[in-house]
């Protein structure tokens, strides 16, 4: 199994920078694709990007594109992304997940994050 803790959600203003990370512990991080998703109050958890083990493809949600970043640093068993440019509509949780195939659907992944909370004001 992989734990996965994220950290660095906050307040900010729209045009603001924020840098999540998600620390993994357990099993071999190395191994694993990781996905960043978010999910806003009453909606549905979305694909914002993904990476591949060895960082090798990433792949991102439209709405995102050119403004975040996804990378990871398997030395230290975490994941990032980086966020620029942040509007109001990136307001949500935002969750970090691990799996050993690479995949863009929530569905497709077996191991979660407890999700940190990003809010962009206007």
């Amino acid at each position: 199994q992989v734990q996965l803790v994220e950290s660095g959600g906050g307040l900010v203003q729209a045009g603001d920078s924020l840098r999540l990370s998600c620390a993994a512990s357990g099993r071999t991080f190395s191994r694993y694709a990781m996905g960043w998703f978010r999910q806003a109050p009453g909606k549905e958890r979305k694909f914002v990007a993904a990476i591949k083990w060895n960082g090798g493809r990433t792949d991102y949600a439209d709405s995102v594109k050119g403004r975040f970043t996804i990378s990871r640093d398997n030395a230290k068993n975490t994941g990032y992304l980086q966020m620029n440019s942040l509007k109001p509509e990136d307001t949500a949780v935002y969750y970090c997940a691990a799996d050993t195939d690479y995949a863009l659907a929530p569905y497709e992944y077996d191991y979660w994050g407890q999700g940190t909370q990003v809010t962009v004001s206007s």
